[in-house]
């Protein structure tokens, strides 16, 4: 919902691009992606920064571009900020990750699929192609909660690829975020007799899923994302006993090799290549991210990163108007 009818409105042009790398992925999930992009006003996206925007859990980009009550849109967001001298102009791409595990963390896995190939080796140049936007120099990626988890940790798998990174709110100290889930996982499981499978074919066909089946769906697609079990129903495999909830010391540390706080301490050297770094939680988020947030501060700040860092008086939900700082910060760094 336009909260300012006095800046000229973008345009929001929607593509759809067959993947090759998500193509037989072991979910099933169609290969063909829609990615919607938003162009300024008055402009046809050449010579602009590229901004990428990775949406949260049981999202997918093009919800993004969707009209919401109460609030803009994220385009309509860009039509304010851009309209008002606030940020610079940047083409905005959203691109469709979604998967039947109800989202994934936009890295390779042999469970959920090639998410990081397809952004960086598809998605994204053919967005350049189409629009003559981005490049070398003039990329930035952001997003928010699994949309921030890929941002932080695109940022620091491929500080060559992208230029700047905004990480709202994002999984990382896995331990305090994930680990309190399984308990309350393994409960649903085992009414199920234990059979991940059948329970997650059961969601499915069910007329409406619950936001507690949600949370444990979401647990099971960090299982099938960070240590996967291509032989295994959905390719899921648990970090812990399904009797005792004792952590499997082998499957847990796959998981945490992909924790930011972790990487950052053996790649956070390779985010001094980046043109700007926004990382923010809420202090009282309630999946307590934003601890893992305040480690990866301290590590940044010991590594001597430049970055922003903020963190704001509210929670995990409806967080959007953080955008209203940090893309106008990434648009400007990349402009």
């Amino acid at each position: 919902m336009r909260r300012d009818f006095e800046v000229p409105a973008g345009q929001v042009h929607r593509l759809a691009i067959d993947s090759r790398v998500l193509a037989d992925n072991l979910l099933g999930d169609p290969a063909t992606r829609i990615i919607d992009v938003y162009v300024p006003a008055n402009m046809n996206g050449d010579g602009l920064p590229l901004l990428v925007d990775l949406v949260g859990f049981t999202a997918g980009g093009p919800a993004h571009t969707n009209w919401k009550n109460f609030s803009e849109n994220v385009p309509e967001r860009l039509d304010r900020l851009i309209g008002t001298g606030a940020m610079p102009p940047a083409v905005v791409a959203f691109p469709d990750c979604f998967t039947r595990l109800g989202g994934n963390q936009y890295i390779n896995s042999a469970g959920t699929g090639r998410w990081a190939d397809f952004l960086l080796e598809e998605a994204v140049p053919f967005v350049e192609k189409h629009f003559r936007c981005g490049g070398a120099g003039k990329r930035g990626i952001f997003g928010k909660s699994s949309g921030g988890y890929g941002a932080i940790a695109h940022a620091l798998l491929y500080p060559d690829f992208w230029s700047a990174a905004a990480c709202h709110s994002g999984d990382m100290a896995f331990e305090l975020c994930y680990l309190g889930e399984f308990p309350r996982l393994l409960r649903a499981l085992a009414k199920a007799g234990g059979t991940i499978g059948k329970w997650i074919d059961e969601i499915h066909a069910a007329p409406k899923i619950k936001d507690s089946e949600l949370h444990d769906l979401m647990t099971l697609a960090m299982c099938a994302t960070y240590d996967p079990d291509p032989s295994a129903p959905y390719g899921i495999r648990l970090p812990v006993d399904p009797e005792t909830c004792e952590l499997i010391p082998e499957r847990w540390n796959k998981w945490l090799a992909w924790d930011p706080v972790v990487m950052a301490e053996t790649r956070g050297a390779g985010l001094a290549k980046l043109k700007a770094l926004y990382i923010d939680c809420g202090n009282v988020d309630q999946y307590d991210l934003v601890y893992g947030a305040r480690r990866l501060h301290r590590i940044l700040e010991r590594l001597e990163i430049g970055h922003v860092y903020d963190e704001f008086p509210d929670d995990h939900s409806s967080v959007d108007y953080r955008m209203d700082k940090s893309l106008p910060y990434l648009a400007e760094a990349l402009s």
